[in-house]
Order: C-alpha cells, then sequence, then structure tokens
C-alpha cells in the first residue's frame, strides 16, 4: 500500500463507514492507451525514449505516449501521443480517438474529460509480407 500512496492519486469518492476510492494518474493513463489504441487506424502509442528503452527489454508500459493531468474538481485532460497507418485520414481517426478515450476515462472513473490532446508522432507504413 506504501506504493500505492506513492502516485498521485484522486479521492473518487468517501463513504461514511465503508471507506474511499482512490485512482491513481497512472490508472486514467492506461485506460486512454488502450482506447486510443482500439480505434482503427492507430498504429500505436508513441512515447519518449524512456518508454522505448523499456519496451526494448520487455516491460510493457500500457500508459506510454499519454500524460494525464486531474484537477481536485473531478477533471481530467488527456495528451496523447500517437503513431498512425499509413492512409488513414489523421482528422478522422483523431476525432475517433478523442471521442474514444473521453467515453472510456468517463464510464470506468465517473471523472469529467476536459479535453484530449492528440499529437500525431509518426506514421506507421504497412510491411509486406
Amino acid at each position: 500500500m506504501a506504493e500505492a500512496e506513492s502516485r498521485n492519486t484522486h479521492k473518487l469518492y468517501e463513504k461514511d463507514k465503508i471507506g474511499e476510492v482512490q485512482i491513481a494518474d497512472d490508472v486514467v493513463a492506461i485506460i486512454a492507451g488502450l482506447a486510443a489504441t482500439e480505434v482503427e487506424g492507430v498504429d500505436s502509442m508513441a512515447g519518449n525514449i524512456t518508454n522505448e528503452l523499456v519496451a526494448k527489454l520487455g516491460m510493457k508500459n500500457l500508459s506510454k505516449g499519454v500524460k494525464v493531468e486531474l484537477t481536485p474538481d473531478e477533471h481530467v485532460s488527456v495528451d496523447l501521443s500517437l503513431n498512425i497507418k499509413y492512409g488513414y485520414s489523421i482528422p478522422t481517426v483523431s476525432e475517433k480517438v478523442q471521442e474514444k478515450v473521453q467515453t472510456a476515462i468517463e464510464n470506468m472513473t465517473g471523472l469529467t474529460v476536459l479535453d484530449v490532446n492528440i499529437r500525431i508522432a509518426g506514421v506507421a507504413m504497412e510491411e509486406n509480407k
């Protein structure tokens, strides 16, 4: 439990005798990353050099390419870095990602999503098989 206390968390609600529910920033980031990669046209999340090294060592970072900011009044802003597949419309895919990420976070956490900002970091070419 000490490790969970050291991460940024957001208190979702507190009950009188039952207890409280807290959500770590990392959890919101993972939800956003998974929702984004489910959209057709998204190849992968783009991360920084640390994330790339972690991936090469075999450890999967599910929040790669995601930055989350939680406010005390239960609002969240999300920044995503994506690699998009070649041939897909960037505006169309981006809009679908924004909608999917917003819906996933709001349904799973009850937090209100203020904005979902997307940065297209690269285009992935399909490999010939």
